[in-house]
């Protein structure tokens, strides 16, 4: 479903368990600042709003998208969160560039996903124009931030019902 037919700030909040003992790592662009920081207040809004102690946020800034999964393997290293939420926003302009960058930090991520074991959630805009970055960073769609933070505890909560948890996934009765 693209953001034009959902608002990235609605969620259930009945989808979010218990996150007051989990630990956050949140890895920020400084690219495009305008639109990053929207994104992570927003993002760090929604895990207090979830009862995560602000001491266990660690907010670490890189220069660029590009940096971004390596920006989320040292806080995976040095910090030992339970989800990293990686914010960027990668602009279409008169080149390809957006389409390298957008490709590399996504296989970065998915990689970083599949060693670690642990959530670390793709919350980058990937817009045409500064107006569709700013439309999702807080404007009409609401807050790609929001979306990325309930993503991260929602892969929380799936951690929890594989283990053996309450909750149940797939086709089980």
């Amino acid at each position: 479903m693209s953001s034009k037919e959902k608002n990235l700030s609605e969620y259930k909040v009945s989808e979010v368990g218990d996150m007051s003992d989990k630990k956050f790592g949140i890895i920020v662009s400084e690219w495009n600042d305008d639109i990053t920081s929207a994104l992570k207040e927003a993002c760090v809004n929604t895990l207090t709003d979830h009862q995560v102690d602000p001491s266990n946020i660690h907010v670490a800034y890189v220069p660029g998208t590009y940096e971004l999964p390596l920006g989320a393997k040292m806080v995976l290293t040095q910090h030992s969160p339970d989800a990293v939420i990686c914010i960027g926003c990668v602009i279409k302009g008169e080149t390809e560039h957006d389409r390298y960058i957008n490709q590399a930090v996504a296989g970065g991520i998915m990689n970083l996903n599949l060693v670690s074991g642990k959530p670390i959630i793709f919350g980058v805009l990937t817009p045409n124009t500064k107006e569709q970055a700013l439309d999702r960073a807080g404007g009409k769609y609401g807050n790609k931030g929001v979306e990325a933070a309930v993503t991260a505890m929602r892969m929380l909560g799936l951690e929890v019902a594989v283990k053996g948890g309450k909750k149940k996934i797939g086709f089980g009765k």
